[in-house]
């Protein structure tokens, strides 16, 4: 239906890597939770082509905010890339998705594991008070290809300065060595024992909750670590010691 769309229109953009992009919009979306996502759309060779995009602004912030890789040959992100401030989006009028701590008990740790795009809805729960309300301690670790894709590093930045030791951030950089990060996969990291030696912690169904979000092999690989060590995926009826989001 037409009516699920409003119109929304560009009024940032940010290129932090080749192919990698955040673009903000000026949209009037409902109130969402932080990590919800909403779908991005344009109308391309007569058809309005979307895709889910999780937000990265707190829902205390506006504009709204993407952040997205472009896919050669892909429907949409060829399209999106190009876009300057300006530009006319189409943004589903209310955002949807689980992927929140809305549900999740309290624990001693939140673990936030991401790979490429998958850290922008992190920022997003990080900006809002409900981790530190819930967890005594937030680590969040990002895996990437190069240096180059690490991220918001200033929003990162001053998530540690305002909550000092109990937020740690771990880079993890696969392809090219990188200072102050992990060598390697996250799953290298988590399976030889290098993640949690730089945190100073274990992961474990009594102490954490952790969260997947980012590339299908990640999530499905760390799965198996954390069923092996007793946790259970939390469902909104069944509640567990992790959460994944699929769609990216």
């Amino acid at each position: 239906m037409a009516s699920e769309w409003v119109k929304g229109t560009v009024v940032g953009k940010h290129t932090w890597a080749e192919g990698l992009y955040s673009i903000q919009v000026e949209a009037p979306v409902a109130d969402f939770r932080a990590g919800q996502f909403v779908k991005i759309a344009l109308d391309i060779a007569g058809e309005r082509v979307g895709r889910p995009y999780s937000l990265v602004n707190p829902p205390s912030e506006r504009p709204l905010e993407f952040l997205f890789n472009e896919m050669p040959g892909g429907p949409l992100t060829p399209s999106l890339s190009v876009l300057n401030p300006g530009d006319a989006v189409w943004v589903s009028a209310q955002a949807g998705g689980i992927f929140t701590l809305e549900a999740v008990a309290p624990a001693a740790n939140l673990w936030l594991l991401a790979t490429g795009t998958g850290i922008g809805v992190y920022l997003s729960i990080l900006r809002t008070p409900d981790p530190w309300e819930r967890f005594e301690r937030v680590i969040l670790v990002h895996g990437v290809r190069s240096g180059a894709d690490l991220v918001y590093g200033e929003t990162i930045a001053a998530l540690a300065a305002r909550w000092g030791e109990r937020f740690t951030f771990v880079p993890v950089v696969s392809r090219e060595f990188c200072p102050q990060a992990l060598g390697g996969r996250i799953t290298d990291a988590l399976t030889g024992g290098e993640l949690e030696a730089r945190v100073g912690a274990r992961i474990e169904s009594a102490f954490s909750h952790v969260m997947l979000c980012g590339n299908a092999s990640m999530i499905k690989d760390v799965k198996q670590i954390l069923e092996a060590r007793g946790m259970v995926r939390h469902r909104r009826n069944a509640p567990g010691q992790y959460s994944t989001e699929h769609y990216h």
